[in-house]
């Protein structure tokens, strides 16, 4: 039977294809956005099932511990964490100022308005 860990990597490979699938497919900017977010997302959940060890303890020495836990994953994921906020929120402000300049979120509709302005009349 296979261990629990192993299960993480699945759920890692699912969500970034779905992710991957989301901003490939979609033409409306939010929907690239949130998939993005699901990307990174499956980063996050790989980095902390590395990050496991089983019986491992949290770094505090003791005697009676044997076994120790790496911080360093979890403490990255806190700061990747804090850094995909920020980035998704960039993102969303970049994507009400385009639709405040086009009327559209859908970048299908965004080319058509570019090339229409490009052609001298």
């Amino acid at each position: 039977m296979a261990s629990l860990g192993l299960y993480n990597y699945w759920l890692v490979i699912a969500l970034m294809m779905i992710g991957f699938y989301i901003v490939i497919t979609s033409p409306n900017l939010v929907k690239k956005i949130i998939g993005l977010n699901i990307f990174q997302a499956s980063v996050f959940v790989l980095y902390i099932t590395m990050g496991k060890i089983i019986g491992g303890s949290a770094p505090i020495l003791s005697d009676q511990i044997a076994v120790y836990s790496n911080p360093l994953p979890h403490v990255l994921i806190l700061t990747a964490i804090v850094v995909g906020v920020a980035t998704t929120a960039v993102g969303l402000s970049l994507v009400v100022r385009i639709y405040a300049a086009y009327g559209t979120m859908e970048e299908d509709e965004i080319e058509k308005i570019e090339a229409q302005e490009e052609v001298p009349t």
